[in-house]
């Protein structure tokens, strides 16, 4: 179930660009476009859920099950020391459509509080190889 002019709906139906690294029944997961660390994935339900709150019970079990997945891949995958795992509920949510953001982290990574600087990807080789790298480790 898809939503009329979703961003993520139309990366979940191939109708934008996007890198996927997962697809799954429950959830589809894909680079970020503006990354906080290079890495940084989002997690959405397959089917249009605007918040949290609107996740019927019985998937809020598989999303996560597929969250705490993509974590491990990140972590595995890139060689980093963990992740951070973080989801906006209406505000600050960019999207209207649940996601849960999955960022690599290393200590002393410079990320402070809520001042979060974006870490684009020089190139899309670059981009692509760390899409490559959480895939296998997926």
């Amino acid at each position: 179930m898809t939503h009329p002019g979703c961003v993520f709906c139309e990366i979940i139906g191939g109708e934008r660009p996007a890198v996927i690294v997962a697809r799954e029944e429950a959830a589809v997961a894909f680079l970020d476009a503006r990354p906080l660390f290079k890495g940084h994935v989002l997690v959405v339900p397959s089917a249009h859920t605007p918040t949290l709150l609107d996740l019927p019970p019985r998937e809020v079990g598989p999303f996560f099950s597929a969250v705490q997945r993509l974590a491990r891949a990140v972590e595995v995958g890139l060689s980093v020391d963990g992740t951070f795992v973080a989801m906006n509920n209406k505000v600050s949510q960019s999207v209207p459509h649940l996601h849960a953001h999955v960022v690599p982290r290393r200590r002393k990574d410079g990320l402070r509080g809520f001042f979060w600087p974006r870490q684009p990807y020089e190139t899309d080789a670059e981009r692509d190889d760390y899409a490559a790298r959480i895939r296998a480790a997926y």
